[in-house]
């Protein structure tokens, strides 16, 4: 009627046989490079959509400029912040796991244990 409790242990769940992980490295790898990618892509837009609204709000004569308004400096720390600092934040992360996929790819023969990240674990399913 009652099942014994099974407690498993998730730090072992990451250690996988190098020779199960190698050959998914280089797939790995290209995809989160693509990410990087997209979103340095992501952030090139948004700071040329910024310099552009710049422009034209620059190149307005003062009573259009008085009429027209603009976007409180909070807003665009924001802004900022969310188009900005964030993705580059997630692009550091990303390079950093693929710095640590290399790693393991270098450094390990096919018989080693090796400690993998959550989400290359995830990827190996």
């Amino acid at each position: 009627m009652t099942d014994p409790i099974v407690y498993t242990n998730y730090t072992a769940a990451y250690h996988r046989k190098a020779a199960e992980v190698l050959p998914f490295i280089d797939a790995y790898v290209v995809k989160k490079e693509q990410e990087i990618i997209e979103i340095e892509q992501m952030v090139e837009r948004y700071e040329k959509r910024r310099m552009k609204e710049e422009r034209a709000y620059q190149s307005m004569s003062a009573f259009r400029r008085l009429l027209s308004g603009r976007k409180p400096d909070h807003h665009l720390a924001v802004e900022y912040i969310h188009f900005v600092k964030k993705p580059m934040e997630k692009v550091r992360e990303l390079r950093q796991e693929i710095e640590n996929a290399r790693s393991i790819q270098l450094s390990s023969s096919p018989g080693d244990m090796v400690s993998v990240s959550s989400e290359l674990a995830n990827e190996l399913r």
